[in-house]
């Protein structure tokens, strides 16, 4: 079951992206009592995206559109995030 920030993550990045496909997993139990880790059980992720607006644009960029997307979220709400960003195959 996702969390709140989970799915605000969800929400922002389906509303910048139009992803092809979208895994969002919350990592946060692997990292408790970790730095970071504030107790909401939401503090670390790994986004998984797949999106046309990728194309063409390098592993930097597209990890910038990601980070872009979800604004305020990474620093203020989310401690760690990996991000996955590729574009669709042919």
């Amino acid at each position: 079951m996702s969390g709140p920030v989970q799915r605000e993550i969800e929400t922002r990045l389906k509303e910048a992206l139009d992803p092809t496909h979208l895994e969002i997993v919350n990592d946060s139990a692997t990292h408790s009592g970790h730095a970071g880790d504030d107790g909401s059980g939401e503090s670390h992720f790994t986004v998984i995206v797949e999106a046309k607006a990728f194309a063409g644009k390098s592993r930097l960029e597209r990890q910038r559109m990601v980070n872009a997307a979800l604004g305020d979220l990474p620093g203020e709400r989310v401690h760690a995030l990996a991000i996955k960003a590729s574009e669709p195959a042919a």
